[in-house]
Parts: structure tokens; sequence; C-alpha cells
């Protein structure tokens, strides 16, 4: 079923230029007034006595005042140690969405580490299923700053962190150091297709998904290849990998459990169980966690469109699991090809948001801005799968105004544009 490929596209910000374990490369960083800093042997001086009060000193520095701080610290502190440690400020600032204020505030990062580290909630979650497979130890190869690592530890398995790149391999011993985890996490500098795992109860693999021009697509080209981590999988006794979203189902080995995880409703990642269940799919959903298996149900019907329509979370769509929905709603499609599900009546459910559907208009941007001026709604959320109109471009021409608030889906039911208007249920 093509419903699928509408459930959870998305803009991307521009991605990181150097992939975390793809090669050696001295990285420029520009900050304050775009005086260089050596990344290595400035973080290397972070951690000294005097780094460490810098990074105190402006810890809560703004990014407006940046030049004002650099300007006055730089005349007792090195011109080169003032950037790094503001530099080092801003990364923290970004860390908070991902590690928490707590933690954010006592690790040390990267450019890349901040965009391509996984989550922690994330990590926690994936840390917590190893410990019920009864794993001791693991080898995580292509560590970056060591958020996996980290929760691995807390979760009380012994770790070997594996990097190539100098500067990321200081900056997770750094974080292993300064989190008190250093009994449970050695971290190696090393090409992770060199390191012997023979030992380890498991091993998991994140591969540099990003390159010199952005995003990578294709498995292959990931640093290492998707290819070598699944021989890397194959010799442990459990393995985990991390891998994009996007990948496509028939590329799941057959001896893999696919899970896909969302954390708050946005879709984090995907990745491949070696040791588990071999041919499984699963749906997984932060906080919770709620997991929601494949039983292998046939394509939900398309049926008229009901008085409740339910928006599947996007791991549940990427897992191709609407059906599993869909059966638990009692409820069928609006359209053979979008993953909206419509039912007669509200049922509870951890893996969609409901929503109470009050009108359904055929595609007419004058008819909908005549009903949204009736009914006095000034704030107007939009969300479309299988509209081709932008939600900014609709909200410009409808000019929503009034006290009341309304959703607006953007879709088709049966193959025809519609507008169905509602509101959470």
């Amino acid at each position: 079923m093509s419903y699928y490929s509408h459930g959870v596209g998305s803009s991307q910000a521009p991605a990181p230029k150097i992939g975390r374990h793809r090669r050696r490369r001295r990285t420029i960083h520009r900050l304050a007034d775009n005086d260089p800093v050596n990344d290595l042997a400035s973080f290397s001086r972070l951690l000294t006595p005097e780094g460490r009060a810098l990074l105190d000193a402006v810890r809560d520095t703004d990014p407006a005042d940046e030049l004002a701080v650099a300007t006055r610290l730089r005349r007792e502190h090195p011109a080169e140690l003032v950037s790094a440690a503001l530099g080092q400020a801003r990364l923290r600032q970004r860390a908070v969405a991902k590690f928490g204020a707590v933690d954010a505030r006592r690790m040390f990062f990267t450019p890349n580490g901040v965009e391509q580290s996984t989550r922690a909630s994330v990590a926690s979650y994936r840390a917590g299923r190893m410990k019920q497979l009864g794993v001791g130890s693991v080898a995580d190869l292509c560590c970056g700053i060591g958020g996996d690592a980290i929760a691995l530890a807390r979760a009380g398995i012994r770790v070997l962190a594996v990097d190539r790149d100098p500067v990321t391999v200081a900056v997770a011993r750094a974080n292993a150091e300064g989190l008190g985890l250093t009994a449970l996490i050695e971290v190696r500098e090393a090409d992770v297709t060199e390191v012997d795992t023979t030992g380890y109860d498991a091993v998991f693999v994140d591969p540099a998904r990003r390159g010199g021009r952005g995003r990578i697509f294709d498995p292959e080209a990931y640093s290492p290849p998707l290819s070598w981590a699944l021989d890397a999988a194959r010799k442990a006794p459990h393995a985990a990998l991390k891998i994009a979203p996007g990948i496509p189902h028939e590329a799941v080995p057959g001896e893999a459990e696919a899970e896909w995880i969302s954390d708050g409703g946005d879709v984090k990642e995907a990745v491949l169980w070696f040791g588990t269940q071999a041919g499984a799919v699963r749906a997984t959903l932060l906080p919770g966690p709620r997991s929601l298996l494949s039983r292998g149900l046939p394509d939900p019907e398309v049926r008229p469109v009901g008085r409740y329509l339910y928006e599947p979370d996007g791991a549940v769509i990427r897992a191709h699991l609407v059906a599993e929905v869909a059966d638990q709603l009692n409820g069928g499609l609006l359209d053979a090809t979008i993953a909206y599900i419509t039912a007669d009546e509200l049922r509870a459910t951890s893996y969609a948001t409901a929503y109470e559907i009050t009108d359904q208009l055929p595609f007419n941007v004058k008819k909908l801005k005549a009903l949204l001026r009736e009914r006095e709604v000034g704030v107007l959320t939009v969300k479309k799968r299988g509209s081709a109109v932008e939600p900014e471009e609709l909200r410009r021409k409808v000019k929503p105004q009034g006290p009341h608030s309304a959703t607006v889906f953007l879709t088709r039911v049966a193959g025809a544009p519609t507008m169905l208007v509602g509101r959470p249920a």
C-alpha cells in the first residue's frame, strides 16, 4: 500500500558538513570576533582549571552578547580559550533539548555531536531493552560524543566506546569522566572496522549518515557502510543498528527486528535488532514506552468520512502499522493512499491523535474562508497529507479572525481533494 509515503514529511535543517566517523579533519569554528580555533588544542585547555572557570563564567551568555563578553574576558584570558569557552557554552545551550539542563551543563559537545547524538530519552529506552535482553557489555561503535554509551552505562552495562576522530574521542572521554561513569565506559580512538568485538554481549552501531553534501540516503554510503554494520551485528549474540527512519522495509534483513521510535510525536530513528524476534516490526512511542507490534493485518478498507479522524503517530506510519491502529479503532481509511483513519466512535489509543470532524468540504478556499468567518475562527491549525497546498499559503488566504480555534485537514477522500474541519477530540 502506498499511503505510508504521505505520512511524515517535514522540512529539514541544513545538515552539518562533516560526518562523525567519516574521516580525520581539522574543523575550524569561528566564534565571537571570528578568530579561528584549533579544536583539539582548545578543547584540552577547556579541561584545565582556567578553562572550567571560564565555562562557568560564560554558561548563560546570550548569543547577542558574545562579542562584548569576549572583549571583556580577553583582557585576562587567551583569546582562543575565550572563544572556545563561548562556543562550548553555546553548544551546551543547544544540547539542553536532547540531554536536559543538568547533564548538558556537565557535558562537552562538538557541533556535529549536538546535531547527530541520540536524544537521551531514546538512548535510555534502547539501553533498557539491552538490559532486558541480559546484556552486560556492549561495543559501541561510532560512539560520537558518548550519548549512547552514557545511557548504557547508567543501565549498568559495561561499554567500549569507539570512534576514530581524536576530538570526538576526547569529548566522549571527558563526558564519561564528568558524569562519573569511567568505571563502566572505556573510550578508544580507533577505526571501528578494525576493532575486535569478541567477548562483548552486544554490538551497537550508529553509522554516520551525513557527509560533505548533507544527509546521506544510500545505506551503503553510510560511514561505515550498512553492509559492514550488518556483518558486525551478525557476529554478536545481540546487536542494535541505528538507521534512518526512512529505510525501505524491503532493505530490512529477514533475521532482524525493525523498530521505529518517536519521542513526543516526532520520529527520531529506526533500529535493527539482532538476537530478538526475527522479522518482527514494532513502533515505539516515547515517553512511555508504548510499543505496537505488527500482526500482519491486511490493508484497511476505504470508507466514508465518519465523525472522528485519527492521525497515526509517525512511528506507526513508518512501521507500516496503520492497519493495526485502524483495527483497534474499528475504522477505515479516508483514501487508499492516505494514512488518515476515520471512524464513527471515539476510542482511546496511544498510537493516534483523535479529532472530531464538524465539516467536510470539497477543496474550495472561498467556501472555507466563509465557514471560518461564520465560526469566528482566529486560531487555525492546518494539517495536510496528500495535498500540494502549503499550510501557510492557505492561512494567508483565509485570514482567520475571531476568538475560536479549529483544525483544517487538507487531504483526499476517495481520491477527491477535500477539506475536513474539526477540533481535537
